[in-house]
């Protein structure tokens, strides 16, 4: 009998004001999984098959709510209501100068905290005939973190019978405001319980810039050419190739935690933003999305101090593909406009496909 797309609910856990968590299993036609919590609009676990039709966790997460509410790194988190890193945590808007928490160093990172990763967020189950989702639903009300406006959002996650993962993410306000969603899944293609690092992954970003930053991981400005330099990922290469180059850039990073612009035809198209392929195991990750931006982040801060799922995760053990604007683009005009303002709505799209690679 052909397998159909089926959702599963269950508890969670609670938060400390005594408020339920559930999580939610998405499974599709071909057997691919994966579990979401409303707490965050979190991927905890997402299941996919290798050259041999065998399944296996390839996002880094907890099995218990705890750890997502202290010490998470962003794991498979929802970030918003902006993505990124925003200098100073400052930023001046309309004649009004905006004063955001400093929860990165002297700058404000992923929307504060708590941000948009650490809310509990509404949740509708849904089911058509080739996919099944979820759509979240979040309302952050003026002034919270310092930004202005009462912004509503809602985000769909869809897991289709093809082996993809849509997310769309919408917005509007009654006030202008910054808004930069993305997601922050961290990815081991080889399987987290047989691959302790992403080091031998092969990738391709479609860009021939990015923004290089400063000591504090702050765009300078510059939209630099790849070309030359350890950025270069337009011919397929393994992260872990020149990762530990001499390179200003990857010491300022600790490695890869750079923005891309992204070689796009058209704007808010979505287009092929990166491939990864693990070749132990055959699986591929593409990447399409609307946005013009994407980081890179490799794992560089994990340091073996966090335990989930049966794992350790030490340095380098997942990466990081955030759709994005650029970051500090509120203090930086020449990059593209994040200002959402009434009357307007705010959407983005980004694709997860996941496919198998033939051993050569």
């Amino acid at each position: 009998m052909k397998q159909i797309s089926s959702i599963t609910q269950e508890n969670f856990g609670h938060l400390p004001d005594g408020r339920g968590v559930s999580l939610y299993t998405l499974n599709n036609a071909q057997g691919m999984q994966i579990k979401i919590s409303d707490f965050g609009g979190i991927i905890t676990e997402l299941y996919a098959p290798d050259r041999e039709e065998q399944f296996a966790d390839i996002c880094l997460g907890f099995e218990h709510l705890a750890p997502y509410l202290d010490v998470s790194p962003y794991f498979g988190a929802l970030i918003g209501p902006y993505g990124n890193r925003i200098a100073h945590g400052t930023f001046e808007l309309d004649g009004q100068t905006y004063s955001l928490p400093q929860n990165n160093g002297a700058h404000h990172l992923h929307g504060g905290e708590p941000g948009f990763h650490r809310v509990l967020w509404g949740v509708e189950p849904f089911r058509n005939a080739t996919a099944c989702g979820l759509t979240l639903r979040y309302s952050r009300v003026h002034g919270a973190q310092g930004y202005p406006g009462n912004l509503e959002v809602k985000v769909t996650y869809e897991l289709n019978d093809a082996n993809e993962l849509h997310v769309h993410y919408f917005a509007t306000t009654d006030q202008a405001t910054p808004v930069n969603l993305t997601q922050h899944t961290y990815f081991n293609l080889g399987g987290i319980h047989t691959t302790p690092d992403i080091l031998g992954h092969q990738l391709m970003l479609n860009a021939d810039r990015y923004t290089p930053v400063d000591v504090g991981l702050i765009p300078t400005g510059e939209l630099a050419p790849v070309a030359g330099t350890p950025f270069d990922f337009r011919q397929t290469q393994s992260i872990g190739a020149r990762i530990a180059d001499h390179h200003q850039q990857l010491q300022f990073g600790q490695a890869y935690d750079h923005n891309y612009v992204l070689n796009k035809n058209e704007e808010q198209r979505l287009s092929l933003a990166a491939r990864v392929n693990e070749p132990v195991s055959g699986r591929v990750l593409e990447l399409w999305t609307e946005e013009p931006g994407l980081q890179l982040y490799s794992g560089n801060f994990l340091d073996g101090s966090l335990h989930g799922k049966g794992v350790t995760y030490q340095r380098r053990s997942g990466f990081c593909l955030e759709p994005q604007h650029f970051p500090d683009s509120p203090n930086q005009s020449h990059f593209p406009n994040v200002i959402l303002r009434p009357g307007d709505e705010y959407h983005s799209h980004t694709m997860y496909r996941f496919l198998i690679q033939d051993a050569s």
